[in-house]
């Protein structure tokens, strides 16, 4: 037998074991199918038991009963609400003596109520108001300032209280504007840079200046204060060229020398100038 026919022949094999499990399979789905149309069908005479029947008589018995009960929970909580009010009216009460009930049949004596007053007050108002209507034209304004001295005067002028008081303009100088100021004035007197010390991770460096200005820019540079520090230390003497503001920010100028490759430029987002 050559080997094509036993590959044939595997194949055959092999595609009618596949049919067989395929065959069974479909078998075994067919009998559980038959197997449900069968519970459905006997599903389908089931029936669902009828409601049970009570007499209508016996239903309003229940209501009403319940109606009673009610009823009587109500009027109990309402008479233990009236009797508790009814103490405590009796424990606030004066006594028979301060003309409580029944005090003015006993003893003849008469203590008013609250209710007695209403109205007197606002009687004793109007007639307060009537009396000082008429000690207004009876009485004279004295003026307690007919004699004061210039001094004095004057005085009373700058008190908060006096109708010509002035508060003193004084100019207000912001943070920014004094900083300002300084830069300018280290630019033209080109005070020499002394020291510089950078902050850890560029968060802020302090350059301290001859005349005892330090200044403080955020966020730190690293690359320039290492620049300048180093021209410190080989002997130069860095100075302020000048500077501007952009958008709020600072962008000074350094320089530790005459050419350009001297200078070093510094942008910051804020810098505090402090003596």
């Amino acid at each position: 037998m050559s080997a094509m026919s036993l590959a044939l022949l595997l194949t055959t094999a092999a595609a009618t074991a596949v049919g067989a499990a395929a065959l069974h399979h479909v078998r075994g789905l067919r009998r559980e199918v038959t197997a449900l149309r069968t519970e459905l069908a006997a599903g389908r005479g089931v029936t669902v038991p009828a409601a049970r029947t009570t007499p209508a008589a016996e239903i309003r018995a229940a209501v009403a009963e319940a109606l009673a009960e009610e009823r009587e929970r109500e009027l109990a909580e309402a008479r233990a609400f009236w009797a508790a009010q009814e103490a405590r009216d009796a424990a606030d009460a004066p006594s028979a003596l301060l003309g409580g009930p029944g005090g003015e049949e006993s003893t003849g004596l008469f203590v008013p109520r609250q209710t007695d007053f209403v109205g007197l007050e606002a009687m004793a108002l109007e007639a307060m108001e009537a009396e000082a209507a008429a000690l207004d034209g009876l009485v004279e304004p004295v003026d307690d300032f007919l004699e004061d001295s210039a001094e004095l005067a004057a005085a009373r002028r700058r008190h908060p209280s006096h109708p010509d008081f002035v508060p003193v303009q004084t100019p207000v100088v912001t943070d920014h504007e004094r900083t300002v100021a300084r830069l300018e004035e280290l630019a033209d007197t080109a005070t020499a840079l002394t020291d510089v010390r950078p902050g850890p991770l560029g968060t802020l460096d302090v350059y301290v200046f001859a005349d005892g200005t330090t200044l403080c820019m955020t966020p730190g540079h690293r690359e320039t204060a290492e620049r300048l520090a180093e021209a410190l230390r080989a002997g130069r003497t860095p100075v302020l060229l000048g500077g501007s503001g952009v958008s709020g920010a600072f962008a000074l100028t350094f320089s530790y020398g005459e050419s350009d490759e001297e200078n070093v430029y510094i942008l910051a987002d804020r810098v505090i100038a402090s003596l």
